[in-house]
């Protein structure tokens, strides 16, 4: 038998093995899963700027992939093809948060697994996937980590500076002088309601401001 002939034998074959319930089943398994991410990554999602546009490719990433595993899987010309194009399809955005990169992952297997129709194994990796990421983020601490950019006059003004912090946990980044004038930055982690610090800062004399710019990244301390 010629290869044209395993070809038209697999597309004649093809047409008579769809089962359209259980590719409506995958698909729907494939678009739960995918809304589950979606919510998941919005309760646990810890950056500055939170990307709704990120999150609705997550949902739409795991019906894609679980699209694409059911094509090959019922079709060999479909797969060459498709391995085809895939081949020449060059993902070019930059992933900023290595969290995205866990998100990202999880939606395309789980497309995968429903396509392939393991459906069980879709919701226990989910329920593990869900556990993990609340286990560690209730460990970790509750407050924001921001940079403190504070402008001052004289020498002795920056003892005062770090005592205003109080219980504050803090870290000095950095010191520019400029003469007589100064510019500390400090890496401050605080509740969002626990800003007195920022008050005792500025009513120390010769602080000429105090600017708080919130920080993506994490603390350690």
């Amino acid at each position: 038998m010629s290869v044209n002939d395993m070809i038209k034998k697999s597309v004649l074959k093809s047409f008579s093995q769809y089962n359209v319930p259980k590719m409506a089943l995958a698909l729907l398994v494939a678009l739960i899963v995918g809304i589950v991410i979606y919510y998941v990554y919005r309760r646990f999602y810890t950056g500055v700027v939170y990307s709704r546009s990120f999150a609705v490719t997550l949902v739409g990433m795991s019906v894609l992939t679980c699209m694409v595993t059911l094509s090959i899987s019922t079709n060999i010309v479909i797969s060459l093809g498709m391995v085809g194009a895939l081949s020449i399809v060059r993902y070019r955005t930059a992933v900023k948060d290595p969290m995205d990169l866990l998100y990202l992952f999880w939606s395309i297997t789980s497309g995968i697994a429903a396509g392939a129709g393991m459906y069980v194994l879709v919701i226990v990796a989910g329920l593990v996937m869900i556990g993990m990421l609340a286990l560690f983020y209730s460990h970790q601490d509750k407050g924001r980590v921001y940079i403190a950019v504070i402008h001052y006059m004289g020498d002795m003004v920056g003892d005062e500076i770090t005592r205003a912090f109080g219980r504050t946990k803090f870290f000095v980044k950095s010191k520019t002088m400029r003469g007589e004038r100064t510019e500390m930055a400090v890496e401050v982690f605080c509740d969002d309601k626990d800003m007195a610090f920022a008050e005792r800062i500025r009513a120390i004399d010769s602080v000429e401001d105090v600017t708080l710019i919130q920080y993506n990244g994490e603390y350690h301390g």
